[in-house]
């Protein structure tokens, strides 16, 4: 059985709606036995979402405190959702999920997840209305993310989806579109990290499948991905999010374990007969 944990959690600190101590609450009240924050790393052309220079050490600090007050009841990590485009180091927290939240044109850092209408905008005026090179530039850069920031998670592989569940920019059928996707994982596999299975924007209204699809969760299996469990939670309410349906799917693609994160890292833990139901 699968142990109830999520490893990547906003707070307060960041773009979060909660502080650290009420998510871990929260995780506690769920049954949870872990919680791993993944605070964003500062990004210098673009702080309205990201954790300050100065608010990474309050943030390592407090999580170090939340991890000594709740030790009796859960097993609580500091870790980072180190963005592309950082350069901020990640030695000093213990693990990394590496994401790419903009494409870099020019001098421009175009934001994949922001809004739908700068989606369109961006598509139409910096990439001169053809939304496959918007995706080939924006795969091309998800292919290098572990060689860029190191990270031990791959997160929200087609983050630029976001806004696309009525195939408004992308038709995900499309023979460039699934070519730059799979030519990313194709890259990123040898690394042996895992792409999480991402429920955030299912819970936010966004999408009803995970990141990744379901299309390229089948690929990254097919060439031998590893994958781990992600709510990408802002808040308590999103904590395990959709978990079950995530464990259901993933074995009937063919997945027959995901990755957990430990004091001694990456555990695997098989997905047959899970049970995922109480709290979540």
């Amino acid at each position: 059985m699968i142990p109830k944990m999520n490893f990547h959690t906003h707070s307060t600190f960041c773009d979060g709606k909660n502080t650290p101590e009420e998510m871990v609450l929260a995780a506690i009240e769920k049954g949870f036995t872990a919680l791993g924050f993944s605070g964003h790393s500062y990004t210098f052309f673009d702080e309205a979402y990201c954790m300050s220079k100065n608010g990474v050490k309050e943030y390592q600090k407090e999580i170090l405190r939340l991890k000594e007050v709740y030790a009796p009841k859960i097993a609580v990590y500091c870790g980072v959702e180190q963005d592309f485009y950082s350069r901020e180091p990640i030695s000093d927290f213990e693990y990394a999920i590496g994401s790419v939240h903009y494409i870099k044109k020019g001098d421009q850092y175009l934001p994949v997840d922001e809004r739908a209408d700068i989606l369109e905008r961006d598509i139409r005026e910096v990439f001169s209305g053809d939304s496959y090179a918007y995706a080939k530039a924006y795969f091309e850069t998800v292919a290098e993310v572990l060689k860029k920031t190191g990270a031990d998670i791959i997160g929200h592989f087609d983050l630029l989806s976001k806004f696309n569940e009525n195939q408004i920019f992308f038709d995900t059928e499309n023979k460039r579109y699934c070519e730059y996707g799979i030519g990313a994982i194709e890259a990123l596999i040898p690394y042996g990290k895992p792409f999480e299975i991402n429920t955030g924007a299912i819970y936010r209204g966004f999408r009803k499948q995970a990141y990744p699809s379901i299309h390229f969760l089948k690929e990254i299996k097919k060439r031998g991905g590893k994958i781990i469990l992600s709510s990408d939670s802002h808040d308590c309410n999103s904590l395990g999010f959709c978990f079950e349906d995530m464990v259901k799917l993933a074995t009937e693609i063919g997945f027959q374990s995901t990755l957990i994160w430990t004091r001694n890292g990456f555990e695997e833990v098989g997905l047959k007969n899970t049970v995922l139901k109480d709290n979540y």
